[in-house]
């Protein structure tokens, strides 16, 4: 296992979140899991690849390789509330936002969001407990106080 430079890997984080799925997205015509949708970002000797499925309620991994071995990963699973799915133009105005959130993420914690976002009606918040090392936490979206976003995520370094 190489050695890992931790402010370097938040780094590399912070660029590789900043340029996928919140970004604009390198997003790779075949995927590794069929069904998946999947971005990938490179610099250097680092590699990470986003991979998710589903729309509504979409779980996925995020995987981070250094030198071709992989020594980062966060699981993640959650969507649009049950009672919107299939409310179309709502999830895709929760998604919107949701990408500015992610945008706007803590270079200190770049996994997510920042604890605290907002936007006229819209309001995001991120619940994180650990490090880069291991790490848990819960994002909600709330739209004119209802709930309509919830996602949980997990994650840390290989060993």
């Amino acid at each position: 296992m190489p050695e890992i430079d931790y402010n370097e890997l938040k780094k590399i984080l912070f660029d590789a979140n900043a340029n996928g799925y919140a970004g604009s997205g390198n997003k790779i015509a075949e995927p590794q899991r069929p069904g998946f949708k999947e971005l990938e970002y490179k610099c250097g000797d680092w590699l990470m690849h986003d991979s998710y499925a589903g729309h509504f309620f979409a779980p996925g991994q995020e995987i981070v390789y250094y030198k071709g071995v992989p020594v980062w990963a966060m699981a993640y699973a959650g969507g649009m509330e049950f009672q919107y799915h299939g409310d179309e133009d709502l999830a895709h105005e929760t998604f919107v936002f949701l990408k500015k959130a992610l945008l706007a993420m803590d270079p200190e914690k770049p996994y997510r969001g920042p604890e605290h976002f907002g936007e006229g009606e819209w309001k995001y918040i991120s619940i994180l407990e650990g490090d880069i090392k291991d790490f848990i936490g819960n994002e909600k979206i709330y739209y004119k106080s209802d709930l309509v976003f919830e996602q949980n995520f997990i994650g840390g370094v290989i060993v």
